[in-house]
């Protein structure tokens, strides 16, 4: 982070500046140390330019300039997501800086980067990454603005894009800047030409201007953009702004086995950069400190989240003798005190998870893994998973192993995966299991792409059993979302009487945002179903939206004022003292 470690080093320059909004921590939950050392395992010569001042070019000059190229990230979150609430406004602290300090990453923070890069050095190639570069590729609705923007290779003037995991993309890129051989064609990378002249097997799709003006456009370049994110399958996609053109070439081949390994057995400190020792730390290290990622990809596709179009849908599982030997290594560090966090990944009871079409064709285009019900060609790898966390719980100084993610309820109601859900419940289960029911009504739980509510019932009925037959005081904590497209006021109200019924008091809200390059942020800004065309309903008064939350956390008295609002609106007034805090 310095020239002073770079001198310590022995190195007389740097190959490659990784720039990042998130402060410096070694740690493979963060995006920008994997990257660093993976480049750093092909023999580049890394620096990091962490938060930096991004009212001038001096903070971006503090490296030198770089042999290679600069590689820039918002970090591990998109910057806008970052600084905002859903109700626009400004955060009061931030996980990923110093003592949770807001304010130190700039608002689309690729750009601003990006742009100091070329005021301090005119002619370094620039290549973007991470959630917020894979989700601005193309032309995107921005919820902040309320606009379609043009792909942010455009506004930083970037040479290539790397989306999705960027491990064997970056090293690539890193290869080719090196022997100055042309950057096209490399999978799981978008860039801009000037024409098309040179490229097979490629789709265009509606032009930014198209887009911009025309709804039905939008959803049609939407469409075609989902339907090409398979490695096996996936065509090149060019969308063209003004005279020129984005190309998206398909994505990389998810890792496998050893490919994962690799990666995850680099030399990580687990541990931030020492110079924030005397600020208090990096407070989003500490959720992840001792927890294990064991596998990526999430075959879910649910509409408001990016990770399909970001890791894919095919799970990627590591070794159990490598995530073994990172546990050992683990257990033996001053700063561990017994208790294994999580071993997880998108989805937790995933790990091992594997489909025949996966390996052959990639995932099928015309139905999903999960929804309805999920297809009988998966197979989600339950022993693997009790097999690899038994040996975990058995490695001397480690008390507890604990699975923190989230878990798929729908995978866990039948018969073949009772072990499994009972191993969990007795040894893998700190007190509470995330999961996520979302809503309860059936037209917007198919629009979220998640499984029908009575799917949850069952799953909390066995659940509970469970827990009370092996005399554990366990709970769930239950994910919903307000708001969604598609979710009258009347919808959210049937949820709450739903919830009433069951005496669930959720917690854990997630007010709807309509991320860029999401299936339900395509519906959102065109209030239609890409698919279906049907035109649906969406609430984009932030009062409503407010009610909308508050009528699902109607047991808060804060939110009594807009239960009964919300309630006059429905002409349900007569439900109000069923709903009143205290009350059954």
């Amino acid at each position: 982070m310095t020239l002073q470690e770079v001198r310590k080093l022995g190195w007389n320059g740097l190959d490659v500046i990784l720039v990042t909004g998130d402060a410096y921590v070694d740690h493979p939950s963060f995006g920008a140390a994997v990257i660093g050392r993976v480049l750093e395992a092909e023999g580049f010569k890394v620096g990091i330019i962490a938060q930096p001042d991004f009212t001038n070019t001096e903070a971006f000059r503090r490296l030198g300039k770089p042999r290679l190229f600069f590689a820039i990230t918002s970090g591990n979150m998109d910057s806008m997501v970052a600084n905002y609430t859903a109700h626009k406004k400004r955060r009061k602290d931030d996980d990923y800086s110093p003592g949770g300090q807001p304010g130190l990453r700039p608002d689309r923070a690729l750009t601003v980067y990006a742009n100091r890069v070329r005021e301090a050095y005119k002619d370094v190639p620039i290549v973007l990454g991470g959630i917020e570069a894979s989700l601005r590729r193309f032309a995107h609705y921005d919820w902040w603005k309320d606009q379609v923007k043009r792909s942010v290779l455009l506004d930083t003037r970037a040479d290539i894009l790397v989306y999705g995991m960027g491990e064997a993309q970056i090293t690539e890129i890193a290869h080719r800047i090196k022997s100055l051989r042309p950057l096209a064609g490399i999978p799981g990378t978008a860039l801009i030409a000037q024409d098309l002249d040179n490229e097979q097997n490629i789709i265009e799709i509606p032009s930014y201007d198209d887009v911009r003006s025309d709804p039905d456009k939008f959803n049609e370049s939407f469409k075609i953009i989902l339907e090409n994110q398979d490695p096996f399958r996936g065509a090149a996609i060019a969308q063209k702004h003004a005279n020129r053109y984005v190309i998206q070439y398909p994505p990389a081949l998810p890792f496998h086995g050893r490919e994962l390994d690799k990666i995850y057995e680099l030399p990580y400190a687990r541990a931030a950069h020492p110079s924030y020792d005397k600020e208090g730390g990096i407070p989003g290290l500490e959720t992840v400190r001792s927890s294990i990622t064991s596998h990526r990809g999430c075959p879910g596709s649910c509409s408001f989240c990016g990770l399909s179009l970001h890791q894919g849908r095919i799970v990627g599982s590591r070794t159990e003798a490598s995530i073994i030997k990172e546990a050992t290594a683990m257990s033996k560090r001053s700063d561990f005190h017994g208790t294994i966090s999580d071993v997880g990944g998108p989805t937790a009871n995933l790990y091992g998870a594997s489909c025949k079409k996966w390996e052959q064709s990639g995932a099928c285009p015309t139905r999903h893994c999960l929804t309805p019900s999920p297809c009988k060609q998966l197979d989600p790898g339950f022993q693997k998973g009790l097999s690899l966390y038994g040996k975990l719980a058995l490695l001397p100084g480690v008390n507890h192993v604990f699975i923190e993610s989230g878990m798929r309820h729908d995978l866990l109601v039948d018969e073949g995966s009772r072990a499994y859900l009972e191993g969990i419940c007795k040894q893998h289960v700190s007190g509470r299991m995330k999961v996520a029911p979302e809503h309860s009504v059936p037209h917007v739980l198919k629009l979220m792409n998640k499984p029908d509510f009575s799917v949850y019932e069952k799953f909390s009925w066995l659940y509970r059993s469970i827990s009370k037959k092996l005399k554990k005081d366990q709970f769930l904590v239950n994910y919903f979302i307000s708001a969604h497209p598609g979710c009258t006021l009347e919808d959210t109200l049937s949820l709450t009487l739903k919830l009433n019924e069951l005496d669930i008091h959720p917690e854990q809200i997630q007010d709807f945002i309509p991320l860029p390059m999401t299936l339900s942020g395509a519906m959102y800004h065109t209030e239609k179903d890409p698919f279906t065309g049907e035109r649906l309903y969406v609430a984009k008064n932030f009062q409503e939206r407010k009610m909308h939350r508050a009528l699902i956390q109607y047991k808060n008295p804060k939110n009594t004022p807009l239960v009964r609002a919300a309630l006059k609106i429905l002409k349900k007034e007569h439900l109000m003292p069923q709903l009143m805090p205290g009350k059954r």
